[in-house]
């Protein structure tokens, strides 16, 4: 990227003495997906452009041991849990915002069992804060009048009832928001939660990904807008599948924003 983006580690911001808003904990997905890379530098864009005092973790940061959790490997997901509390606890982190509803649910649900209790905010939540605090002003042009749909994350919608957050974001863009069929409380799975990602497709005569792009295509989308790296993946795939990579772009609400 052109630009500079300014991204502090909380090991820096503690030898100078300081303490960031906000801790961003980046997952494995933005950390190394390239295309979920895109999002993380979406989001950080949007953070130095509100002059969010934020700070990342950087190599100190682990695996959130979701995966691990959701294949049924609880020791696992415990060592992971237990390594990344003692990093969080050491730099007293308060409020943690992720792009990743995966990290989200797991950190917020999860980790307080073990002895880490955080603020946890998806991302979508914490653009809605920055917009409503005046920090964060649109240019109401870019997609002005543009057919967007939204899917909704599950670990954001049905597990953690986050419904509004997104959409209120998406409509700031002045953008015409078209619901599919099934959305929030009845949203259908992309396909890749609760370690699906990662496996082989089973026997049956549809993917669910393919399904779910389907959803969406019949609000006749210019964009799909997630809020998830691994959603982002799935509802890409599908659109190649059905070969519209031409006229509809799957985009992190993050980027929308970024743009915007």
């Amino acid at each position: 990227m052109s630009e500079q983006l300014n991204v502090p580690t909380m090991a820096e911001m503690m030898a100078e003495g300081k303490q960031p808003e906000i801790l961003f904990w980046v997952g494995s997905a933005g950390s190394y997906d390239d295309r979920a890379k895109k999002i993380t530098r979406a989001f950080v864009k949007i953070l130095n452009k509100a002059n969010v005092n934020f700070a990342v973790l950087g190599t100190e940061e682990s695996n959130t041991g979701d995966v691990a959790k959701r294949a049924g490997n609880e020791f696992l997901f415990q060592m992971q849990a237990v390594m990344n509390i003692e990093v969080l606890n050491a730099y007293d982190v308060k409020r943690i915002v992720t792009c990743d509803p995966h990290s989200f649910n797991c950190i917020k649900n999860e980790y307080p069992g073990l002895g880490g209790n955080y603020e946890v905010i998806h991302h979508t939540q914490y653009i809605e804060e920055l917009i409503k605090s005046g920090r964060l002003t649109l240019d109401g042009n870019t997609y002005k009048g543009k057919r967007i749909t939204f899917h909704d994350p599950c670990y954001l919608g049905r597990a953690n009832s986050v419904y509004d957050a997104p959409r209120d974001v998406l409509k700031k863009t002045n953008a015409t928001l078209i619901e599919m069929k099934r959305h929030k409380g009845t949203a259908l799975c992309c396909g890749a939660g609760g370690a699906q990602m990662f496996k082989d497709a089973e026997p049956g005569n549809k993917e669910i990904n393919i399904l779910r792009t389907e959803d969406a295509l019949e609000t006749q989308p210019e964009i799909i807008a997630t809020g998830c790296p691994y959603c982002n993946t799935m509802m890409t795939d599908g659109v190649k599948f059905k070969e519209k990579e031409a006229d509809i772009k799957v985009m992190d609400i993050a980027e929308l924003i970024a743009n915007a």
